[in-house]
């Protein structure tokens, strides 16, 4: 596997150029030249204009063309929507061939995305299709907390349709492998109920006792260290106070709003079960302050150093 990671700049028009040439420059010419950013070259001189710094690019950019760049900072465009895909695109491509090690994507925005014609919820259902892949789980992890999604970019309404046993177990099982790979010798999982207080036997649902319940069962019968389903309002304090290595949530922002809350400026997406490795920022486009100067990369730090300890194959707990 290559050491190089290769950075997507994400949306040309958000926050996503500053944050990369931020973090480029705070690099070691070690690592730095161990990484590119795959992107527009004349976006992220603008950008790196923006944040004050004076560091050459052009060694470090895979450029890509982009009609009418820089684009107006803050603003919805179909143009860098469709930007922002070639760049991933790009990425994984290389990504496949060898050529680099793991992608760490900035944000991109889903509506400029779709505007364009490229009509996915996100980054992991992009790169899903862009690898052919048959599932992608979004793990989000902290130093004391880290989740893995059963449904993410779907209504509630659908998030509950694909609570299934069968999707519960896949999503257990990928959340276990993937510890063990980053050093946990027995992960201790826990499965987080879709209903309040898990139903109440059956009060307020059945969907934890018919669904959930018997993923779990099966997930030990494999051998998997896994309880649940586990009442949501407690199991996330239970998992941060150490009790849990990792927590299977069932939708979105159950999963989200924990982690966004105790590490919200650190948080790292991982992309589990593609062929390619892949983590990212866990924060959006903020077009409100794009090229103002003033984003704050250390979540983009974050993801790049787990890019960096997985393509070094040497991930530890915590």
């Amino acid at each position: 596997m290559s050491g190089i990671i290769g950075i997507t700049m994400g949306d040309p028009c958000g926050v996503g150029p500053e944050i990369s040439v931020r973090a480029l420059a705070d690099m070691s010419a070690e690592d730095r030249a161990a990484t590119r950013i795959y992107g527009n070259l004349a976006t992220l001189n603008a950008a790196r204009d923006a944040v004050g710094l004076s560091i050459d690019l052009v060694p470090n950019v895979v450029d890509v063309a982009v009609e009418g760049a820089p684009l107006p900072w803050g603003t919805l465009s179909p143009v860098a929507g469709d930007a922002a895909f070639r760049f991933i695109e790009k990425a994984v491509r290389d990504a496949e061939a060898g050529t680099i090690g793991c992608i760490v994507t900035a944000p991109i925005n889903k509506e400029a995305l779709n505007l364009a014609g490229h009509h996915y919820d996100g980054h992991t259902g992009m790169l899903r299709s862009l690898t052919g892949s048959k599932a992608a789980y979004m793990l989000l992890a902290s130093e004391r907390l880290k989740v893995i999604h059963v449904s993410t970019h779907v209504s509630l309404k659908e998030a509950i349709r694909r609570a299934t046993t069968e999707r519960v177990l896949a999503t257990i099982k990928a959340g276990n492998d993937h510890l063990k790979r980053i050093g946990y010798d027995k992960p201790r999982i826990a499965v987080a109920g879709v209903n309040p207080h898990c139903g109440e036997n059956g009060l307020f649902g059945t969907e934890d006792d018919d669904q959930i319940a018997p993923a779990v069962a099966a997930a030990r019968a494999e051998g998997i260290d896994v309880q649940g389903p586990i009442s949501a309002d407690t199991v996330f304090y239970r998992a941060y106070a150490g009790a849990f290595d990792l927590v299977v949530a069932q939708y979105h922002d159950q999963g989200h709003i924990p982690i966004k809350l105790v590490a919200f400026d650190t948080a790292v997406n991982v992309s589990v079960e593609l062929p390619i490795d892949r983590t990212s920022v866990d924060h959006g486009t903020a077009f409100d302050i794009a090229g103002k100067g003033i984003a704050n990369h250390g979540n983009m730090n974050s993801a790049i150093a787990y890019a960096r300890k997985l393509v070094a194959g040497r991930v530890t707990q915590g």
